[in-house]
């Protein structure tokens, strides 16, 4: 309860005080290129509830017919506004309103696709015991990911196999060790990331 109540509290100031940046990049991306604001993709929530998460559009429209990994810090189906919103992450900001939807929680595991989600074992499925969240250790750890898998042969064999393990080893980390104070230490940890 308590942490609900913080995750409302919190999505609410940050959406008031992100207000002129949002109008800005919503400008700046329906000037860059063609297609709408916002990106929605279907992702797995707690228990294996599906929802819609929001981003702002930082691809093509189209472009994940072509994948659903970004491959490198310079793929081709980023536009020139997406490449500034990714690096700093404000492509992910809409999901503040995901957060007070109750289908996300300021700090918990990524959601990820069913294509993905699919493959887990009966241990990583713990991770939908919980809320996914904007943000968590994985998302702290490798915050470069689009970079890493950029360098490899076969990026999606890579994700699978290396990347999306580890994650989910952080993310069962998160769920041992969650409280309140744990979710603002990462908070406080992934602005500073951002930041730097």
């Amino acid at each position: 309860m308590l942490k609900r109540l913080f995750d409302i509290l919190f999505s609410l100031f940050a959406i008031f005080l992100f207000i002129p940046l949002f109008v800005i990049v919503s400008i700046a991306i329906l000037i860059d290129s063609r297609g709408g604001i916002f990106y929605k993709q279907t992702r797995i929530g707690k228990n294996g509830k599906h929802f819609s998460i929001l981003k702002f559009r930082s691809m093509k429209p189209g472009s994940d017919k072509k994948g659903l990994l970004t491959i490198g810090e310079r793929d081709a189906r980023i536009t020139r506004v997406g490449y500034f919103i990714r690096k700093y992450k404000i492509d992910e900001f809409p999901q503040l309103v995901n957060v007070l939807l109750g289908d996300m929680s300021m700090v918990g595991p990524r959601p990820e696709v069913a294509k993905y989600v699919n493959l887990y074992t009966d241990e990583q499925k713990k991770v939908l015991t919980v809320k996914p969240g904007i943000t968590d250790y994985a998302s702290i750890e490798y915050s470069n990911e689009s970079h890493i898998i950029g360098t490899v042969d076969n990026p999606e064999e890579a994700y699978i196999q290396e990347i999306m393990p580890a994650k989910l080893n952080l993310n069962l980390k998160y769920i041992k060790e969650q409280n309140l104070l744990t979710d603002i230490k990462i908070l406080l940890k992934t602005i500073l990331k951002i930041v730097r």
